[in-house]
């Protein structure tokens, strides 16, 4: 068999061809559990194409939902990170561990949070996703929020719990305000700031958030402050 013979049920997973799949499946059912060059089961690739009639059939039939492929990704981790609301709520009911991560440190919510998507983080944290979770370089979620600019994001996760950590510092010592000030994020600096975020937190070169800003952002959470 060739190596795109071997590679077409992959392919027909992440296009999320239910019957191609089901149909070689019924045929062998050790590809349930047969890993691709990737380390991924053909449910890595189902979560990737969001179709939930794939994914159940695949869980049904003995697919594992917490299989790390070769970097780490669980299947959840993957379809939160392509935006895939359904499947992350039916991975999520199968039991998947909303706060596994990658070989980096990267979980489902800090991708969701990355990318904006914002139903799968409300559904990440209603579902006891740690809210603090944090990489191997110490961001954690409000950390990518804030850095990407993605404002509706950083106002669920201001909202949602009391146990955020506002000022949590990274590897480099930056807070998430830091990082919005040195993208002259305004919107998402008041916000941060609105909620807690202090302005004299010093990060590892010795800098402030404001000593980051550009100046007009800067003068602007001055007087605002």
């Amino acid at each position: 068999m060739s190596a795109d013979e071997k590679n077409k049920i992959y392919n027909e997973a992440y296009a999320g061809n239910l019957a191609f799949v089901k149909s070689k499946v019924d045929d062998d059912p050790a590809l349930i559990k047969k890993l691709d060059s990737n380390g991924r089961l053909l449910l890595h690739w189902a979560a990737l194409s969001g179709n939930v009639e794939l994914i159940q059939y695949l869980l049904d039939n003995g697919s594992e939902v917490e299989t790390p492929d070769d970097i780490g990704m669980t299947p959840l981790i993957l379809g939160a990170s392509a935006g895939k609301v359904q499947a992350c709520h039916l991975l999520i009911s199968k039991g998947a561990n909303v706060n596994a991560k990658s070989d980096e440190g990267h979980s489902a919510l800090q991708y969701a949070a990355s990318k904006g998507w914002n139903d799968i983080v409300k559904m990440l944290l209603i579902n006891h996703a740690d809210i603090n979770i944090a990489d191997k370089r110490g961001a954690r979620p409000i950390h990518r929020a804030a850095s990407q600019g993605k404002t509706a994001v950083l106002k669920i996760l201001l909202d949602f719990g009391k146990h955020i950590n506002v000022n949590a510092v990274d590897a480099y010592g930056n807070t998430a305000l830091h990082l919005s000030c040195e993208e002259n994020r305004l919107e998402e600096s008041k916000l941060l700031i609105s909620h807690g975020a202090k302005l004299d937190v010093q990060n590892k070169q010795q800098l402030t958030p404001l000593e980051l800003a550009p100046a007009p952002l800067a003068r602007i959470l001055k007087e605002s402050a």
